[in-house]
């Protein structure tokens, strides 16, 4: 186990906190660690009849537009299943009746204590979306048929969605 020597705040910004430390390792050895820590976040599988609703949209760190799970930060003190179905509605415009909790992961634990909590919506009613003004966001349809040819192409490069539709995949091979 690792031992803070001493930790300085390099950045505090709206969705993250850059932090470098000194540590005390085990052998006896200093060195540094930079941590982002982030408030944790939710990405849900909302599933409208026989298909999967993904989000399209431009992710500028990458400079390029991709299809994911509709997904969102946690807010100051908001259970994820709030979450969850706050960032469903904000970027699809569909509510969900039932969530049911999949899975909670890290998303990268080498640099980041970012915890991702994964979801399934089902039972949806449309609504008007309401997106966030800097977000501008898409529904893509997609067959739960073609989940898996999708997976195998490069369409989807995001993580925590290949993560989630691979956890949809066997959800739903335990259901039937």
């Amino acid at each position: 186990m690792e031992k803070t020597i001493s930790s300085k705040c390099i950045f505090q910004g709206n969705i993250l906190t850059l932090v470098k430390d000194e540590v005390l390792l085990e052998n006896g050895k200093i060195s540094n660690r930079e941590v982002v820590f982030h408030p944790g976040a939710v990405t849900i599988i909302p599933v409208f009849g026989d298909k999967i609703i993904f989000v399209e949209q431009y992710r500028y760190p990458v400079r390029e537009s991709l299809l994911e799970l509709p997904a969102g930060k946690l807010e100051k003190n908001e259970a994820p299943e709030l979450t969850a179905k706050r960032e469903l509605f904000e970027e699809t415009g569909f509510e969900a009746k039932t969530l049911k909790h999949l899975k909670t992961f890290y998303t990268t634990p080498g640099f980041s204590n970012e915890i991702m909590h994964l979801f399934l919506a089902f039972d949806l009613n449309k609504k008007n979306p309401r997106p966030d003004e800097d977000e501008i966001v898409k529904n893509v349809f997609v067959e739960i048929g073609k989940i898996e040819e999708l997976l195998l192409t490069d369409k989807i490069k995001d993580a925590k969605t290949i993560i989630g539709l691979f956890w949809f995949l066997n959800f739903v091979n335990i259901s039937r």
